[in-house]
């Protein structure tokens, strides 16, 4: 069965001169990219940005994706963890990253006559992303967003387009999982990556180790189903963890959730994003 959504999304990309794709190998931004190279071909350029966030597993994943499909890509390096805003990670990290992002990515866009385009869906507009004003702020665009995709029109949409990237888990970037007012830093971000790449390889496909306690204390989600799995392998699970720097490692038995350190951000100061 068509995605109408798909024709859609064709015809929103064909009213642009040129596109600048910020891709990060996820789902999203996979689609987009496909789309935008199928409409555009050589006036497409798909770029990823290169921080201790991005995994260096996301990262291969992105090259071998671009590769396989054929589009042009590069990647750029960006400095948000230079940044002391976005180091000290109150409720507006994301904005000061997007920012560090569009520092990189204008540059290309202003060679090619194009404008930059995110890998946004509808589902992504009702949480807390101030990405979206650094965003809005720079004139980037969400054709995804124009052409009324929701995620799972996204991985419908992949998956007729016969995408690798179809049934990919959610994969945010790491200084997404410290914990809000601890500071970010490619320590703490290096010892999230590697507990997860050890939690991957005993057979937790999702998983998402929070850092808390200035990167002290690792709190292990899974989804629902493998918690009893996780259980039972808690010796292990200990070990791995601990193995990659964490003092600590907890279970948490409410499973894998999507965003759930934005429970902590009533807990914060008042956040104003400039």
């Amino acid at each position: 069965m068509s995605v109408p959504e798909l024709d859609r999304l064709r015809d929103r990309l064909g009213a642009e001169e040129a596109l600048v794709v910020a891709f990060s190998g996820g789902v999203d931004s996979a689609l987009l990219a496909v789309v935008a190279h199928e409409v555009l071909g050589s006036r497409m350029l798909a770029v990823t940005a290169v921080s201790p966030s991005l995994a260096a597993a996301e990262r291969q994943q992105a090259k071998d994706f671009a590769r396989s499909q054929g589009f042009a890509h590069v990647e750029v390096c960006t400095d948000e963890a230079d940044r002391p805003e976005y180091a000290a990670n109150d409720g507006n990290r994301c904005y000061h990253c997007k920012s560090a992002l569009f520092d990189a990515l204008e540059p290309l866009a202003a060679t090619m006559g194009a404008r930059i385009a995110l890998g946004t869906n509808l589902d992504d507009l009702g949480d807390h992303r101030p990405g979206q004003q650094a965003a809005a702020q720079r004139g980037a665009i969400a054709p995804m967003v124009d052409a009324g995709l929701s995620k799972d029109a996204v991985r419908r949409a992949s998956q007729e387009l016969g995408l690798s990237t179809a049934d990919k888990p959610a994969a945010a970037c790491l200084a997404s999982r410290v914990a809000y007012g601890d500071p970010v830093t490619p320590e703490v971000l290096g010892r999230i990556e590697r507990a997860e790449a050890a939690v991957h390889g005993l057979g937790f496909e999702v998983c998402r180790v929070r850092a808390h306690g200035q990167g002290t204390v690792a709190r292990l989600e899974v989804p629902a189903a493998d918690i009893d799995r996780a259980a039972a392998l808690h010796v292990e699970l200990d070990h791995a963890v601990r193995g990659a720097g964490f003092e600590f490692c907890a279970l948490d038995m409410a499973g894998f959730q999507s965003g759930r350190m934005n429970v902590l951000l009533p807990l914060l100061p008042t956040r104003t994003a400039s």
